[in-house]
């Protein structure tokens, strides 16, 4: 069925409901109000985020499995109805366990919802041209999550924490109701493989808490068992999708390596693009001075060079291939990575304002190739697993980088937090163009043009 909208108010409507996951960084800047609300630990405030993620990480493969069975748009626009009833409730809830079952349902409403987002996106284009739709969900991402802290800052000061939560819920609404138009293709009738779910949830729900875990103040056996859980479960996972006709993911495509590896090199970058997010703001505040609004702009640079990176891949990946613009997008964004760990306090402002903006940029030529890259690779009718593939690589990135990093900067802290800042940088940044070098063992990876 063809789309009842331009592809341009098609981008606008995807991007709209897919917007609900990146302005969630919003949150953030509501913690400590949040904290106080609830009368909390420091420490119990993380349960926010963790249930969160941990909800839409685990679930993001399966959902997009589910929008290629039932429809995208379908799966789609109940996650927005399923999102703005766990906004909501999140905004109303009485206690702080009933504020986590809120969270946790939010999450499955961003599980559904996003999980669909890239895969409705190509449908408003004709195939030789869905680059055009990465890069417009893509660059409709990052403009979110541009927008995310700096409204949720004004917001928070003029109004309460819950604010970051009601802002979302007429979005939700507005992008439901307008998501009639989007394209709707009669479901497939493939069965639907229940068991490979639950295991494929279970393998990556224990393997997000075990990382979780690993960076916090519990005993090590924890975090060790859930890690062993997590093996055991995607063993047990990969046996039954080896056997089961219509799988949610054929464990046999990863025997390809020109797909596996840009797979594996995707989480490394966003490990190691999370140093930003992770310690800049400390460095800009406690090394530079900067005032909390200041920290807010600069911050959002490397968004803006992320929506501005994602159209500039949709013009270079036709051009040169998206594997090599995949590759050149890896080499710029590890080099400014490098530049960055070598900064101190007499950096000048806008170098460094320079330095995050190109990192934006060359962040979003990549996320947008790599996405075109395993949505190429997979069948067309495995689009929302391709999709949510290409979102859960992101995901474990970020959570492994919160573990990884915050060691690399304790390693080197004895010394200051300058000089654990520049070691975490300087390994995070080198130790990705190390990564990359080791796959160009296999050229074709990233120099074909297919």
């Amino acid at each position: 069925m063809r789309s009842r909208v331009s592809p341009a108010l098609g981008l606008v409507i995807v991007g709209l409901g897919a917007s609900l996951a990146p302005l969630d960084i919003a949150v953030n800047v509501a913690l400590p109000a949040i904290t106080a609300h609830f009368k909390l630990a420091l420490g119990d405030v993380q349960w926010l985020v963790i249930c969160y993620v941990l909800v839409y990480g685990s679930l993001m493969l399966v959902c997009g499995k589910l929008g290629d069975l039932f429809g995208h748009r379908l799966i789609f626009r109940l996650g927005l109805l399923l999102s703005a009833f766990g906004l909501a409730a999140c905004a109303l809830a009485p206690s702080w366990p009933l504020f986590l079952w809120a969270r946790a349902g939010q999450g499955i409403g961003t599980a559904l919802a996003l999980s669909c987002g890239p895969a409705l996106a190509t449908s408003l284009f004709a195939e030789n041209e869905r680059t055009k739709g990465l890069a417009g969900f893509a660059a409709g991402q990052a403009l979110a999550s541009t927008i995310g802290p700096l409204l949720g800052g004004l917001l928070v000061q003029i109004t309460d924490w819950s604010a970051v939560y009601w802002m979302r819920v007429p979005i939700a609404l507005i992008a439901l109701a307008a998501s009639g138009l989007l394209p709707a293709p009669k479901p497939d009738r493939r069965a639907f493989d229940a068991l490979g779910a639950l295991l494929l949830a279970f393998s990556m729900s224990t393997l997000l808490l075990a990382l979780v875990l690993s960076q916090r103040a519990v005993p090590a056996w924890q975090a060790a068992a859930f890690a062993g859980a997590a093996v055991i479960g995607i063993t047990l996972f990969v046996r039954h999708e080896n056997r089961f006709p219509e799988p949610i993911l054929r464990p046999a495509v990863f025997a390809d390596l020109d797909f596996t590896i840009p797979n594996i090199v995707s989480v490394l970058v966003n490990l190691a693009s999370f140093t930003i997010l992770l310690l800049t703001p400390y460095y800009l505040g406690n090394i530079l001075g900067m005032t909390a609004g200041g920290i807010g702009v600069m911050m959002a640079l490397a968004f803006v060079g992320g929506t501005a990176g994602a159209p500039l891949a949709a013009r270079l990946a036709p051009r040169l291939g998206r594997r090599p613009t995949a590759f050149a997008g890896i080499v710029v964004m590890a080099l400014c990575i490098v530049a960055l760990g070598q900064t101190d306090a007499g950096t000048p402002i806008p170098a460094l304002a320079a330095l995050l903006l190109v990192e934006g940029v060359a962040y979003g030529l990549f996320i947008v190739a790599y996405t075109d890259i395993v949505t190429g690779t997979l069948a067309r009718r495995d689009r929302g697993v391709a999709g949510s593939l290409s979102l859960l690589t992101r995901t474990l990135g970020i959570v492994s980088g919160a573990t990884v990093l915050s060691a690399l900067h304790a390693h080197a802290a004895a010394d200051g937090f300058l000089a654990g800042y520049r070691f975490a940088f300087t390994v995070a940044g080198g130790g990705l163009l190390a990564a990359l070098a080791l796959s160009c063992v296999r050229p074709r990876t990233w120099f074909s043009r297919q």
